[in-house]
């Protein structure tokens, strides 16, 4: 690393200046991370009531000790000095509400001599997502989840068609909505087309709608759900199930941004913002024949990848809480840790939605507020589930933060040193274990 360059008392005031234009939180940092300059918004949201000055950034928006790509996570000064460019990351950070997620946008300012001399940091916190408990909306703190997530801040504020791509039960329509909440037809409708299942004559009657005497039964004129997005969103989910014959009339609906009722002789107006969603593989399905290639461009000019579960197993903790006191909102369970290791050992090839009809099901079974092993099926537990007696104190049922306390403290010992096979043995990345070990020793 070069020099750490020095800064006038002088030049700290007028950057504090220039900072404190911007609304949002906003801070100065030099390559050695120490805090040069942080404007009012960043003051109030991450400082304590001391000086920042001096201070390194992974200390005031973290807690850390050492910076963030030193820690498991990724660090947004580390990826700026690395490329000398403007970057735009999503990131964890720290939060009078505890961490949450914050979208960074990282500007480098350079010397004469064409040096970076500090790198500016302007967070500005999103609702998209939410890394704590939550009663609706998604939920996760994953590098897989926060990947899908800073593209869903991308795509929203646009009008760019998005195509979400996903297992089944992965929460797509959760996404779709999501971008809809976060994007400038918000208050406007947002509109599910199911299109698995679909016949020709009732696709164009659910999608356009149909004049009074159309056809036997049209007793009366039905407005079609692409009107009834008008200004909004229209969601076409598993949109890779529409049949062959009827991709050309959705192909013709996208391109002229017109539609006719069945029945009808006049041309309408679309307006509307288009996300699909599909489980198959389309461009495979291009390949053979199954869907059309000019389709496939029209509506995957801006791909999301969804996460499996499996993929995202470190979110599986948070998840299981959402979904309790969604399935329970007057009731609170808890999870025994012998059924949380049941749930982390199994792969759920149903995903979230799979997971959420398991812990339905354990809510019904229970007799009292704890969702033990036996609450599970025999497929979710198999035959390896290990009986829970030994992690209970015979005198007191122990509270689950302190039974986790205690086994990561027995873990820690086990593995001196090598945090990265300890966080591939307990199944959490290295960021969160670094995270939990930080709680422990406080």
């Amino acid at each position: 690393m070069s020099k750490p360059i020095r800064f006038s008392e002088c030049a700290e005031t007028e950057i504090t200046g220039v900072l404190n234009v911007i609304s949002t939180p906003a801070v100065a940092i030099t390559p050695d991370y120490q805090i040069l300059a942080a404007n009012q918004a960043y003051r109030d949201t991450y400082g304590d009531g001391g000086s920042l000055h001096n201070r390194t950034c992974y200390e005031v928006s973290h807690h850390y000790t050492v910076p963030c790509d030193r820690a498991g996570e990724s660090c947004p000064l580390a990826d700026c000095l690395a490329s000398g460019r403007k970057q735009r990351v999503l990131h964890l950070h720290h939060t009078p509400r505890g961490e949450e997620h914050v979208d960074i946008e990282t500007y480098p300012v350079r010397n004469d001599a064409g040096e970076i001399s500090y790198v500016i940091e302007i967070m500005r916190e999103t609702r998209t997502a939410s890394s704590h408990p939550a009663a609706q909306g998604m939920v996760g703190r994953s590098r897989a989840f926060n990947s899908m997530v800073e593209l869903i801040n991308r795509v929203a504020p646009a009008e760019t068609a998005a195509l979400l791509q996903g297992e089944s039960g992965t929460g797509k329509e959760l996404v779709a909505r999501a971008i809809h909440d976060n994007s400038p037809r918000r208050d406007k409708p947002f509109v599910v087309v199911e299109c698995s299942g679909l016949t020709e004559s009732l696709f164009e009657s659910e999608l356009f709608g149909h004049e009074r005497g159309a056809f036997t039964g049209a007793h009366a004129r039905k407005t079609g759900l692409v009107e009834a997005a008008e200004g909004g969103t229209l969601f076409l989910d598993e949109v890779g199930d529409v049949p062959l014959s009827l991709q050309v009339k959705l192909l013709r609906l996208l391109e002229t941004g017109t539609y006719r009722r069945v029945g009808g002789v006049e041309h309408r107006e679309a307006n509307f913002r288009l996300i699909t969603a599909t489980h198959r593989d389309l461009q495979a399905m291009v390949t053979e024949g199954g869907f059309r290639r000019d389709l496939f461009y029209r509506i995957s000019t801006f791909p999301i990848a969804l996460p499996a579960l499996e993929e995202r197993s470190e979110d599986l903790p948070l998840l299981i809480e959402s979904l309790l006191s969604r399935l329970s909102p007057n009731r609170t369970y808890s999870i025994a840790p012998a059924t949380l290791a049941c749930l982390q050992q199994y792969r759920f090839p149903g995903n979230i939605r799979e997971l959420r009809n398991i812990l339905e099901r354990a809510i019904l079974l229970a007799d009292d507020d704890v969702i033990l092993p036996e609450h599970l099926s025999a497929e979710v537990c198999g035959s390896e589930t290990a009986s829970d007696d030994t992690l209970l104190d015979s005198a007191q049922i122990l509270p689950l933060e302190e039974i986790e306390r205690r086994y990561l403290s027995q873990a820690a010992s086990k593995f001196p040193g090598d945090r990265e096979k300890l966080a591939e043995k307990l199944g959490i990345s290295k960021r969160t274990l670094f995270r939990k070990l930080q709680n422990l020793r406080c």
